[in-house]
């Protein structure tokens, strides 16, 4: 993984400083609340509803073990004890103390970390495939054009001031699991009739108040016009986007004014005056990064079924065909663990099972984890014959639910409970649904589905793309959740339809469960929920949800936190 050089520990160190000073004078009341707020913004610091949140960057999801053990060392010295991994593969801590915060960023440094553009009208963390450099689909490994776009974008002085927050998602694979289509911009690597590698750019997708997927504008860039054509598309949006309105500041709202044909030739203009400049990249400096994420040193092994030595084991089976996922190195899996058990806000990890993930990953996966935009965590390069000890070691810590991709796998935002912005509680009602349908026979049964929560428009938790979203509403000063169908990520995703007057957060786990029957009424061998969804439409589910009242009975988990 990418280590910090010289220019980056001088430009953290500057960074602390500077900040450390400015929240030393609004504890002198030297800076008023409003003065304050965005200096606090542009190093991740949020104002909650009990405390501060501090939203930690990881860079494309990818963190060592030494950072791992930092983050249990904050959770346990700043915080309560835990940390909460979020569907832009950071970490965010909710209950920390303003004057603490700039020894936590120091804390941070001494591991190669910060929390610079986790906030603000900038350029975010630039997000990719969770399984980057060992999928088997992989066209091109992403994480070194990530890690490139990382430092172009970081304190960029061209775009720290954007009319809105902008996100850049890479995929290098054939299978989208970066979700790029819900991105300011997506990138997806490709290669031309020559074989040359290149990026199809999509511009202007993104949810939130107006949910859209965006459009592709090029459909190969050669991969040293990385840059150029990203500041291209950057310089248009900072020109036209809009700034007297923020709810319609984003570049989707851009596109769909000016429309796709018009955007693209502006973008194309711009592209004309920077193509082959300064920052056209060149193999030495794609060179310079790459050797950072170069391959580790596999041993030379042969493929084995992991099952054969435990052909008894139903539960070890049900988490090998659920949590372990194809390696294109020949003995290895990549192992997902579980941040999703019954009872447990999604996403959510103690400080016992951060250090217990970093020893995983030391012994087991070359130092080295990844944190999925799902909100779980992988072991990249396990061993196959290492994987049942893996299996047994992860289950005595809570962290091998075998539901990947299943019902319980619920992606939710923390919502009302820590939220300003929520309109509503998003874990209780993760905590309900996943309670009623904690049967693991009957979660194979219903098969892939995924089931998104978010507590308000802001769409931190996908609810668009879920195959079942949920989205937290204020109706007359009380909780209320309105459902979508349909919606998908990946190759082919989707934006779901909302199904019809929303629900109270008692109803939620029945609503569910009526969705699910209809499913299972309709369905055909092979059809996952999303395709009978999508091939019915929302007509024959919304029938049967609203046919009869559903009664409201008492929510789980409503005082998770109280």
């Amino acid at each position: 993984m990418y280590r910090y050089d010289q220019y980056d520990h001088l430009i953290v160190r500057e960074r602390i400083a500077q900040y450390r000073d400015q929240v030393q004078r609004r504890l002198n009341d030297e800076l008023t609340e409003e003065e304050f707020l965005p200096l606090r913004l542009q190093n991740g610091l949020y104002m909650q509803r009990h405390a501060y949140m501090l939203r930690i960057a990881v860079p494309y999801g990818l963190l060592s073990t030494a950072q791992m053990r930092m983050f249990a060392h904050i959770a346990r010295k700043y915080d309560r004890g835990y940390g909460h991994f979020t569907t832009r593969q950071n970490i965010q801590f909710n209950w920390i103390e303003l004057e603490q915060t700039p020894d936590i960023l120091a804390d941070l440094a001494s591991v190669e970390m910060h929390a610079i553009q986790t906030s603000g009208n900038c350029i975010r963390n630039t997000t990719t495939d969770q399984f980057a450099g060992v999928a088997a689909d992989e066209i091109v490994d992403p994480r070194p054009f990530a890690e490139i776009l990382r430092q172009w974008s970081t304190f960029h002085p061209e775009f720290i001031a954007l009319p809105r927050k902008f996100k850049i998602a890479v995929n290098g694979a054939v299978e989208d699991r970066a979700a790029i289509a819900i991105h300011d911009i997506g990138l997806t690597a490709v290669r031309n009739e020559a074989g040359e590698v290149g990026f199809k750019f999509m511009a202007g997708g993104g949810m939130g108040r107006t949910p859209i997927l965006g459009s592709v504008i090029n459909e190969f860039v050669a991969w040293p016009h990385l840059l150029t054509y990203t500041e291209a598309i950057m310089r248009v949006y900072n020109q036209f986007g809009r700034r007297d309105n923020k709810y319609k500041a984003r570049i989707k709202i851009l596109v769909k004014a000016l429309g796709v044909e018009e955007f693209t030739r502006l973008v194309e203009a711009e592209f004309a005056d920077l193509k082959d400049g300064p920052e056209t990249l060149t193999a030495e400096e794609l060179e310079r990064v790459a050797v950072w994420f170069n391959p580790k040193p596999y041993k030379t092994l042969e493929a084995i079924d992991p099952r054969a030595a435990h052909a008894d084991d139903k539960a070890f089976a049900n988490w090998l065909q659920r949590n372990v996922k194809p390696h294109k190195v020949p003995g290895y899996a990549s192992v997902v663990l579980s941040l999703k058990k019954t009872g447990v806000p999604p996403g959510d990890a103690t400080a016992e099972q951060m250090d217990f993930v970093a020893e995983l990953g030391d012994k087991y996966s070359f130092g080295e984890l990844r944190v999925t935009h799902e909100q779980n965590l992988v072991l990249a390069d396990v061993e196959q014959s290492k994987l049942f000890e893996v299996w047994q070691l992860a289950k005595s810590k809570g962290l091998a639910t075998p539901n990947i991709g299943l019902l319980t796998d619920i992606i939710a935002c923390p919502g009302g409970d820590f939220c300003s912005l929520a309109n509503a509680k998003s874990i209780p009602i993760a905590a309900a649904i996943a309670e009623r349908f904690d049967n693991l026979d009957f979660q194979h049964d219903i098969g892939d589905i995924e089931l998104n929560i978010s507590g308000c428009i802001n769409a931190c938790g996908h609810h668009h793309v879920g195959h079942i979203g949920i989205l937290g509403v204020d109706k007359d000063g009380s909780e209320w959740y309105q459902v979508s169908l349909g919606g998908a990520q990946g190759n082919n995703a989707a934006i779901g339809k909302i199904i019809g007057p929303s629900f109270s957060a008692p109803q939620m786990p029945e609503v569910v469960g009526r969705l699910l029957d209809v499913y299972v009424r309709n369905r055909v061998e092979g059809e996952r929920f999303v395709d009978v969804a999508q091939r019915l439409g929302i007509a024959p589910f919304k029938e049967y949800v609203y046919a009869t009242p559903i009664p409201a009975g008492e929510l789980a988990g409503e005082d998770h936190y109280a």
